[in-house]
């Protein structure tokens, strides 16, 4: 069927043009529509939960919200992990799911089970869907800066002037916004007054809420002319509410103000920001649809900014402090570099190998054509343009070419030796024919080969997905071109004078050097065998000296740093230390910007606690850094200078650490979560593993979270007392929530801008328990009486926040392992928690993090492997894949680099290549085999077969060297590259390049000797 095709193609000249012409056209529509990322979308389906229950402490937001809401999604269908986070006045329910689950359909089902368990929450509480969208997605942030705006003024600014334009904008999910200060409308109430003229709180509090309003009368009918009746009663501003009325005495009138005082106070805060340790700023993060084009969502928002930019009072200026997009444009850049550089190295290979430009020319565009052809593919399945995608583009490189290689210089060959009117459509026929359908099998091997990787589950299947995508479609179209445009191109471009192959000096020299070693190979099978062999052994070695991770890490350009300290810090302390970090930090000269956060942002994306800092560093480009400087030395320094008592730091990359803590809720690359009944018991092993992983050689950091290191003022209402005066327990708590919880009464409407207004008492009266006992009133039928003589206060601790999975008490321990490989160092942690610590009945650990990924993946990798070994010819991979494992293991080696599954994707990709490799040597030797016999007429001895070894090895050096050459050379800008996710290339990159120079010195010696014994033993020659 092959040899039809080839034959068909030869014949049907213009129809293949036409058809390459069209692939050529769909190609380059697909590079100008294919979006653009800088890593694959690596985050699970996720459907947030946020639900607002304002001033209640997190047991009571536990109790009454988070642990109703988890235990009723935790049979959502195709839900994995239900995560409930409980914090001050604020409850976050995390439902993931399992991969491939399309996220609206998720949504949907979340829903219906909300339905369902609404009716359990308290009265007014109300949760809600958090945006389509994760922590992944915050792709761009700013700040607002100016010298004569107050925070509360550019806070204001971010959330009516820019926050909604930029939410309308295509491909955003909602702009959150952080820092500043919000207004508030406070009516601090005075309780002399109110106990003098007999009015409760709740009195007050209904009056503000029942005055604010507009209502419509309908219409009345006026000369013709229809008029809609409108009653204005919006609370506008202060002396609104100052002037409300909330009693009568003998006519004359009590106000609000009499009662209290009004003023514009900022609203609580659980969260700030900070700018190079300058001080506080208002700021914007925009969150990117999940799926969206993260570059087109980018540029669209700046375009927006822009406009907006003259909306704002003179003097305002809005600063990026994170854009992803020159993360993506460096990556895309790096990629787009090796491609131009690996495409023009096997260029010139091909010229110098062939010395025959136009010859040269069919492999030259055969290449674009092929990746032109994967491009079309990318597009037809949605696929972004990575480093991960175009990754797989730019390590087939070299093997898409091998085909054409291959055929053109058998081409060369055939020519040589044509017979006189012979033409040559026929001579391109025969030669075309000869190794063409093996050659198209043999493409067909390396790609089917990595078609295991797709088998690949979670974060490392999305991650290594694209890139087998790719390597696939790249391979696949350069089989199919190598029996149909390939033949064309060399009907097309190989005539004229043509070097031979004898008079070329390279290939003299290969033959030269060749042809003794092949011969002593010949004479000395057994040794060659048993030298192989042994070299195969001594690779046990440096085996045992790589260590293992999930996957290198990826400089992202940016570093995030993540302390965290104890709970109970103060929205003020908190302040001054992100202050004084961000301060020590900015004064490094490779440090650009310093953008520091503590707490949430206001959006249900970031469930962050205000003891949690973030903090986003933008460093300059290598080129200004000082001299010897590397990034992980970087991280060392500004780890030492930041260091603070009580303060645990931790170190990471903003995409990776949002993926880590959506897919595990572990922000530092190693976590144990313990798990338990009872909190003081959760927290008591943390603090012993958190011990016990301190001693561990590598640690740069371990902390476990004081899950009952929060302060409570706790207020236990005495039921004998309130039964004495008549209350219910509602009366107390009611009073307790106005006056010092600052309960929102109602909103006040200023045009597009809302604000809340609360009632409380005044800070003196309420800021400590004595004064709360006796100044805090409740109002009974003879009056009001002292909130101490109805209820017990005391001082007590508790926890800060409340975490659970899938309904299940947790508590969390980060561990940063520095520059140690994470496989021996989780090792050794585990060896030491074990002697270390000791679970009590009904508690249990579980090891969390990038940990959690390599585990997963090594288990289904043990699988893959061999799955990929079986689908190759079983004879090819028990010559080609050991030996090409040991120079690719013995250079891992060298360059100290780790396990991981990049560099098991780069073993896959070398089975494959190295199995070609083999295959194109046994053609050889097997048309010098046959040619042999058909002289000698089947009456063949042992002369003959060595002969004919020697003419099908040594005589065809130049394609084999050729294929190898040009493999090699399209993997060295890959080693070589340093820009954006050259990291993790050069690990796929390695194993192929060292696997590429063992399994050549297999290819020309070894396989030929075991070729001899076995045609020996299969003809019992003599």
């Amino acid at each position: 069927m092959l040899q039809k095709l080839i034959h068909w193609s030869l014949h049907n000249i213009f129809l293949v043009l036409l058809l390459t012409f069209f692939t050529i056209a769909g190609g380059i529509y697909a590079v100008m529509k294919t979006p653009l990322d800088a890593i694959p979308d690596l985050s699970d389906v996720q459907v947030i939960v946020y639900t607002d229950y304002a001033g209640q402490a997190p047991q009571v937001v536990e109790d009454q919200v988070t642990y109703p809401l988890t235990s009723a999604l935790l049979s959502v269908p195709k839900a994995k992990v239900v995560r409930g986070y409980s914090f001050f006045g604020s409850s976050f329910v995390y439902v993931i799911f399992e991969d491939n689950t399309d996220l609206y359909w998720a949504r949907s089902r979340v829903l219906e089970y909300l339905n369902g368990v609404t009716g359990k929450l308290p009265s007014g509480v109300t949760p809600t869907l958090g945006p389509d969208a994760t922590g992944v997605g915050w792709v761009y942030q700013y700040a607002l800066v100016a010298k004569n705006q107050t925070l509360a003024a550019l806070r204001t600014l971010q959330d009516w002037t820019l926050r909604y334009p930029l939410s309308a904008t295509p491909g955003v999910a909602e702009v959150a916004s952080v820092g500043g200060f919000v207004k508030q409308y406070q009516v601090v109430l005075d309780p002399r007054k109110l106990q003098a003229y007999g009015i409760s709180p709740l009195t007050v509090m209904e009056t503000i809420r029942n005055n604010n309003q507009d209502i419509g009368g309908r219409v009345i009918e006026m000369a013709e002319t229809e008029f809609m009746v409108r009653a204005k009663g919006y609370l506008r501003n202060l002396d609104d509410i100052r002037h409300l009325v909330v009693k009568s005495v003998n006519g004359t009138p009590v106000l609000v103000q009499d009662l209290a005082k009004v003023e514009l106070v900022p609203n609580e805060r659980r969260g700030l920001s900070e700018l190079n340790g300058e001080g506080e700023v208002a700021s914007g993060i925009v969150v990117a649809r999940t799926g969206e084009n993260a570059l087109n969502v980018i540029e669209q928002v700046k375009a927006k900014l822009q406009n907006l930019k003259g909306s704002l009072p003179e003097g305002t200026s809005i600063v990026p402090v994170y854009d992803r997009s020159e993360l993506i444009n460096r990556a895309i850049d790096t990629l787009k570099h090796t491609l131009l550089e690996e495409s023009t190295i096997v260029a010139i290979v091909c010229v110098l190998f062939l010395l025959h430009v136009r010859s040269a020319l069919v492999a030259i565009l055969m290449l674009p054509v092929g990746i032109l052809a994967s491009f079309i593919g990318m597009h037809l399945i949605n696929l972004n343009s990575n480093i991960m995608s175009l990754g797989g583009i730019a390590i087939a490189i070299g093997a898409m070419i091998d085909a054409a290689i291959v055929m053109v210089e058998n081409a060369h060959k055939h020519l040589e030796r044509a017979s006189p009117g012979q033409t040559r459509r026929d001579i391109m026929y025969e030669a075309c024919k000869e190794v063409g359908p093996a050659l198209f099998f043999s493409l067909l091997i390396i790609t089917v080969s990595f078609l295991p990787v797709f088998t690949l589950e979670s974060q490392e299947g999305r991650m290594f997905s694209p890139l087998a995508f790719t390597k696939t479609f790249s391979m696949a179209a350069a089989a199919l071109l190598s029996v149909t445009l390939v033949p064309v191109l060399m009907l097309i471009f190989i005539r004229g004078h043509i070097i031979s192959e004898q008079k070329n000096p390279i290939n003299r020299v290969l033959i030269a050097g060749y042809k003794p070693l092949i011969s002593l190979v010949l004479k000395a099978k057994k040794t060659t065998i048993f030298l192989a062999l042994l070299m195969l052994a001594a690779t046990l070695y440096p085996l045992r000296h790589i260590g293992s991770e999930f996957m290198p890490t990826l400089h992202e350009g940016t570093l995030l740093f993540m302390p965290a300290a104890l709970p109970g810090m103060s929205v003020t302390k908190a302040a001054e230390v992100l202050q004084q970090q961000d301060r020590i930090i900015k004064s490094f000269p490779e440090v650009e910007s310093v953008f520091g956060k503590a707490g949430r942002a206001n959006t249900a994306t970031d469930p962050a606690p205000l003891e949690m800092f973030e903090t986003v560093i933008n460093l300059k480009p290598e080129s200004e850094w000082r001299p010897g400087m590397t990034a992980e030395k970087l991280v060392d320094e500004l780890d030492k200078a930041v260091k603070m008592p009580g303060i645990a730091n931790s170190w990471t990359m903003p995409i990776r650490a949002r993926i880590d803590m959506l897919s595990t809720g572990i922000r530092t690359p190693i976590g144990i979560k313990v798990f338990g009944p009872d909190l003081a018991g959760i927290e008591r092993i943390a603090l012993q593993v958190e011990q016990a992983v301190k001693d561990v050689p590598g640690t740069r950091s371990a902390y476990a979270e004081r899950i009952t290191g929060g302060y409570y003022l706790t207020i236990v209402p005495d039921r004998d007392a309130l039964a004495r005066y008549g209350l219910s327990m509602s009366t107390v708590q009611n009073v307790i929530a106005t006056a010092l919880g600052g309960e929102t009464i109602t909103n006040t409407v200023e045009g597009r801008e809302r604000y809340s207004v609360i009632l409380r008492y005044p800070r003196e009266l309420r800021d400590s328990p004595q004064r709360i006992a006796s100044e805090v009133l409740v109002p009974t039928e003879n009056g009001l009486i002292p909130l101490g003589q109805l209820a017990s206060l005391r001082l007590e601790q508790g926890p800060p926040s409340i975490r659970t999975e899938n309904a299940e008490l947790a508590g969390y321990v980060y561990v940063d392992s520095g520059d140690r490989d994470i496989g021996s160092y989780v090792a050794e942690a585990k060896q030491r928690v074990a002697q270390q610590v000791k679970l009590e009945p009904g508690y249990h650990l579980s090891w969390s993090g990038q940990f959690e990924y390599m585990e997963r993946a090594k288990a289904r990798l043990a699988i893959v492997v061999p799955f990929t070994l079986l689908i190759i010819d079983s004879l090819i991979v028990l010559l080609s894949v050991p030996f090409a494992l040991v120079g690719g293991i013995w250079l891992m080696w060298w360059l100290n680099y780790a396990w991981s599954v990049a560099v098991v994707v780069g073993f896959i990709a070398l089975a494959g290549v190295a199995a070609e490799t083999g295959v194109i040597m046994l053609i050889y030797l097997e048309h010098a085999w046959r040619e042999r016999q058909l002289e000698e007429q089947g009456q063949v001895t042992l002369k003959d077969l060595y002969t004919a070894i020697i003419v099908g090895a040594a005589e065809r050096v130049r394609p084999k060297m050729m294929t190898v050459v040009t493999i090699m050379c399209g993997l060295l800008p890959i080693m070589w590259g340093t820009g954006t996710g050259s990291e993790v290339m050069r690990r796929i990159a390695a194993p192929m390049v060292g696997g590429m120079v063992s399994s050549t010195i297999l290819t020309l010696l070894v396989i030929p000797a075991i070729y001899a014994l076995v045609k020996q033993w299969q003809h019992r020659l003599k």
